[in-house]
């Protein structure tokens, strides 16, 4: 707390300093990603900041969007591609992560979308 706030823990018994300042410093610590030790500690994804997790979640959708673009616009003989896998983040296991399995609309559904669609 010294380091951070210039606030000695001591304070508190000198009466200088309450246990809701104590509680409003911590919590500040840890709305501090990718800075924090403390928060390091406490949760392992918040060794990244919130543009990594956005940056992570925007490369894992372009992989996502690269490949079902190849799978839609391939041939029958075309070689293929395994699905992407998701970025590793920071707190999670490798085999947590699984490659995202895409599920298709059917031709009904399809033509339902479109149907509804033309009548706005």
């Amino acid at each position: 707390m010294l380091q951070f706030f210039g606030v000695d823990f001591l304070d508190l018994w000198r009466g200088q300093l309450s246990l809701r300042r104590i509680n409003v410093l911590i919590g500040s610590l840890l709305n501090q990603p990718g800075r924090s030790v403390l928060a390091a500690a406490v949760d392992e994804s918040a060794e990244w900041s919130n543009s990594e997790h956005l940056l992570a979640r925007v490369s894992d959708a372009l992989d996502l969007s690269n490949w079902l673009f190849y799978q839609a616009n391939s041939g029958e003989d075309a070689e293929d591609i395994p699905a992407p896998t998701p970025m590793l983040r920071p707190g999670q296991e490798e085999e947590v992560l699984e490659p995202v399995q895409p599920t298709y609309a059917s031709t009904d559904e399809v033509v339902d979308f479109f149907t509804r669609m033309n009548s706005l």
